[in-house]
């Protein structure tokens, strides 16, 4: 049975200070539960959260990561450092890695493989526009970007694989898709990744939704067959929201 993943994307949000406040309040309020749970914090941060979820139940997460291990790539932070600091998973292929920044599936596939590579596990962010939404080739667009991310990466190496469906539409805007047509794209990615590499692979993995999750939402989306968890954006900045997220089973 697959483990609900909530995770806590705090992307480019808290000085050093109001990161290890947070994840403080997150490691007090959050003991005993049995989900995983992971925060992603700046990278400025990373280093001092570390040491405040260190031997507790919150995984530390980094945002991104360079595509080589070292060398002259100024502005870069590389697999090997954030492995130094108790990095578990690396939060790749984001829609603003993509669509900002330009970053091409390529490109992203090779980072893929060079976390994997250092026994870092991945959570690989596929979604579509709205335009693309709009044209009626959200699956077509997925897939490309599934194929095209997990190039090259084994059957065993997709134990150490989570992957993020976030509709670019829905990130950041309020805007969620609804329960049923999240759930419809999660099954149509486990159909693809038992096409790809096998039936209890498709099975085992675990595919988290984003895209605006908020208290008043987790539960329904949650209780949908092929969503099992959530990768949370602004959500997870805030106590108040990002706990109840997490305990949204919780009578």
């Amino acid at each position: 049975m697959r483990k609900p993943f909530i995770a806590g994307n705090w992307k480019m949000h808290k000085t050093i200070e109001e990161a290890v406040e947070l994840a403080k309040e997150l490691v007090e309020n959050l003991q005993g539960i049995d989900k995983k749970i992971m925060i992603a914090p700046p990278f400025t941060a990373l280093y001092a959260v570390s040491s405040v979820v260190r031997e507790t139940n919150i995984l530390l997460g980094a945002q991104n990561m360079a595509s080589v291990t070292q060398g002259a790539h100024t502005g870069e932070v590389s697999v090997l450092m954030l492995k130094d600091i108790d990095v578990s998973h690396i939060i790749l292929g984001h829609s603003e890695r993509r669509h900002v920044y330009g970053e091409v599936s390529e490109f992203i596939n090779q980072k893929v493989k060079l976390s994997l590579a250092n026994s870092v596990n991945v959570i690989l962010c596929v979604g579509e526009t709205e335009q693309e939404r709009e044209k009626g080739i959200t699956e077509q667009i997925v897939e490309t970007q599934i194929r095209d991310g997990l190039k090259g990466v084994s059957n065993l190496d997709m134990e150490s694989v989570t992957i993020a469906y976030e509709p670019v539409w829905a990130i950041g805007t309020g805007k969620t898709a609804t329960p049923h047509d999240a759930d419809m794209i999660h099954k149509y990615i486990r159909k693809l990744i038992k096409e790809i590499y096998t039936e209890q692979i498709a099975e085992s993995l675990v595919i988290q939704y984003g895209g605006s999750v908020k208290p008043e939402n987790i539960k329904e989306l949650m209780a949908m067959e092929n969503i099992d968890g959530a990768l949370v954006g602004g959500a997870s900045l805030v106590p108040e929201k990002f706990i109840p997220i997490v305990q949204y089973n919780k009578n």
